[in-house]
């Protein structure tokens, strides 16, 4: 069988994959140095390639173990053989995108950024009022690994907490219990006026296009503050540019923007209240997340290995966990 392994993983971490694998050997390569020839007899893939694209060419593969939780691209229709099988890598990414995301909302409200410009001038300056998170009411789109791990944080802070899934069960779901209310996405609008805190976790697709489009934007309270570490698209840049330019909402912290990365020219870039990062609040920034990854392609290849059930496997329409 051949089992090829693409993230850069520390040399511990590949005994951990060499253990899981058994008697079968795994052909470490970073994602650089797959070449068709090499991908075209594969059986299993365990990590990302730099373009889904690359697969067309692997009509053996069995599985693909993706190394971040987003599907962009590995659902299209036709790109996978019958039968493969596509999981991700949900789980992993909650610890450091959810500092991340308390990071920077510490930061706007405490003006901590404009304070950090001051120093850069040396000026001796106040700003003025600081804003508080205990107390706040946070819109948590997304209950997924990422939007689950910050509630859960944010609750432990004294926030109120409300969440937004894609679809509302009878029976309450892992992750419920740090939320104070859970609605559906049909709702988002009447929920938007409430939020201190926004905060997106979403995957791209067409479904999460522009979720805070103008109109939505329009409904944010002056005070509120945008979060998105999921995929730029669920934001219709210009509009919150125009939103931030014109005082509307308070801030803006965006790890991810649309286009990715930003054109130097945006407005965005000087807009008041705005913090961008260059999609760094997941990856490999955290050394935690990378030995994250190693622990469930680990338990993944085992199930594999037995033929049980893989965890994690995502469903090709709608690209999220099942």
């Amino acid at each position: 069988m051949k089992i090829i392994v693409t993230p850069p993983f520390t040399e511990e971490q590949k005994k951990r994959l060499e253990a899981a694998a058994g008697a079968e050997t795994l052909i470490f390569r970073q994602k650089s140095e797959i070449t068709p020839e090499l991908i075209s007899d594969a059986d299993v893939l365990l990590g990302n390639l730099d373009s889904p694209s690359q697969l067309s060419r692997a009509r053996k593969l069995k599985w693909v173990q993706l190394n971040n939780a987003g599907t962009e691209g590995y659902c299209e229709p036709g790109l996978l053989p019958q039968g493969a099988v596509l999981t991700n890598a949900t789980g992993a990414y909650g610890l450091a995108i959810s500092e991340h995301m308390i990071a920077c909302l510490f930061m706007l409200r405490k003006k901590l950024n404009l304070y950090y410009a001051n120093q850069q001038r040396r000026e001796w300056k106040r700003e003025g009022h600081v804003g508080v998170i205990q107390g706040t009411t946070v819109l948590v789109i997304g209950l997924g690994d990422i939007g689950r791990t910050f509630a859960g944080k944010m609750k432990a802070l004294g926030c109120y907490i409300i969440g937004i899934r894609r679809r509302v069960s009878e029976k309450p779901l892992a992750g419920d219990a740090a939320a104070d209310e859970i609605h559906g996405m049909d709702e988002l609008d009447s929920l938007l006026p409430r939020a201190d805190v926004v905060a997106l976790s979403l995957p791209g697709n067409a479904t999460t296009y522009h979720v805070l489009n103008r109109e939505r934007i329009a409904l944010l309270a002056p005070n509120a503050v945008v979060l998105n570490v999921g995929r730029g698209t669920a934001i219709d840049t210009d509009a919150l540019s125009d939103a931030l330019y014109a005082g509307r909402i308070a801030g803006a912290a965006l790890d991810v923007t649309d286009p990715e990365p930003l054109l130097p020219d945006h407005p965005l870039w000087n807009a008041p209240g705005a913090l961008i990062t260059p999609h760094i609040s997941g990856g490999y920034s955290l050394p935690e997340t990378l030995e994250q990854i190693s622990v469930i392609f680990a338990e993944n290849l085992e199930r594999f290995l037995r033929g049980e059930p893989l965890k994690n496997v995502v469903d090709m329409e709608t690209g999220y966990c099942r």
